[in-house]
């Protein structure tokens, strides 16, 4: 697959899920945009992939604060004069029981998870429209769609997510832009390896593949979903679960 002349932003890409995105399509010859708030991480990515022979550049923004979002995309296109992709991969957890949870857990992981999306999705499609070109995947998840207990605020905003998705494939179909979302289930993250081994263990029971997934696996899905061959596929979630969720 060949993503050459083709520009990437990502988000959240200073580990994880979105470092592995990352990783995928530079090696795939797209120039890649990193956006984060850990500036020391991206840095380290971004040396990773050019050390691979790839292009990338960071930016350090927080996507909950529209004003960071639009002054990041502007230098973007002021340098590349175009962005290809968007992948709102970036999220954040403040898990609790609702008889618990503070107002700023549920307020912080809405603005980063929910909020963030809107911002880097409406800072770049008018420019999308103006090419008649364009390709956004965002990063739900299985508990968008499952719920679980203790993140009642992380499935709320990631089956906004899912909403959000659709209702701008609509929006923008007919521009050349497709808009879908790929929902993983339980991944090998910084974020899950520090789950203790019991609870994993019960996780893994659940999974009909009986392993957690890897970035890796997730970044294939959203390579597929970038390519021009998807052209057809918008408005659409796509499971990454190992059979947890069907």
């Amino acid at each position: 697959m060949n993503f050459s002349g083709k520009v990437s932003l990502v988000t959240g890409a200073s580990q994880g899920i979105g470092e592995a995105i990352a990783t995928e399509l530079a090696g795939c010859g797209a120039e890649v945009v990193l956006v984060d708030v850990q500036e020391e991480k991206l840095k380290e990515v971004a040396n990773r992939i050019k050390q691979a022979k790839g292009s990338a550049s960071f930016y350090k923004a927080d996507i909950s604060v529209l004003e960071q979002v639009q002054k990041t995309v502007e230098e973007v296109l002021e340098k590349h004069h175009k962005i290809d992709h968007l992948v709102n991969n970036a999220g954040i957890t403040r898990d609790n029981l609702l008889l618990r949870m503070k107002e700023e857990e549920w307020t912080a992981v809405l603005d980063v998870n929910l909020k963030g999306v809107f911002n880097l999705s409406k800072a770049i499609i008018r420019h999308m429209m103006g090419n008649r070109y364009g390709r956004i995947v965002n990063i739900s998840s299985v508990v968008g769609l499952m719920g679980n207990p203790g993140q009642t605020n992380y499935a709320a905003s990631k089956a906004g997510v899912i909403g959000f998705t659709k209702a701008l494939a609509r929006e923008v179909a007919s521009r050349g832009i497709t808009v879908n979302a790929v929902a993983p289930g339980y991944i090998t993250t910084p974020m899950t390896e520090t789950l203790p081994e019991a609870i994993k263990n019960n996780f893994i029971d659940l999974i009909p593949v009986r392993r957690f997934g890897t970035p890796e696996e997730v970044a294939q899905t959203v390579k597929f979903l970038l390519r021009d061959e998807a052209a057809y596929i918008t408005g659409q979630v796509i499971n990454v679960n190992g059979g947890l969720y069907m």
